[in-house]
């Protein structure tokens, strides 16, 4: 099990509703295979540097995770097809 940091810049329109289910799948991305989220932090809506897909800010979530490498990709690549993901960083620590 390695640890990893994973922010996420998710589109600032998104419901409520739309973005804890988004956020829950996630979740269970990441615990679904004997990992687990040590800390969960949800920063809000901030204003992004540049714009990203024409949005000019964006809802920020950041979690410290412990996870397989094999999982690691396997979230990469689950985030990587979100529409409603602006732009993501999972970095191992």
């Amino acid at each position: 099990m390695n640890s990893y940091y994973l922010t996420l810049v998710l589109k600032p329109d998104v419901e409520e509703k739309e973005r804890k289910a988004l956020l829950d799948s996630i979740g269970k991305k990441i615990t679904g295979s004997e990992g687990k989220i040590t800390k969960e932090d949800m920063w809000g809506v901030r204003p992004l540097s540049y714009t990203i897909k024409k949005q000019t800010s964006g809802f920020y979530a950041h979690f410290e995770i412990e996870a397989d490498p094999k999982d690691a990709k396997g979230i990469d690549k689950t985030l990587k097809t979100e529409e409603d993901v602006l732009r993501y960083l999972l970095i191992r620590r």
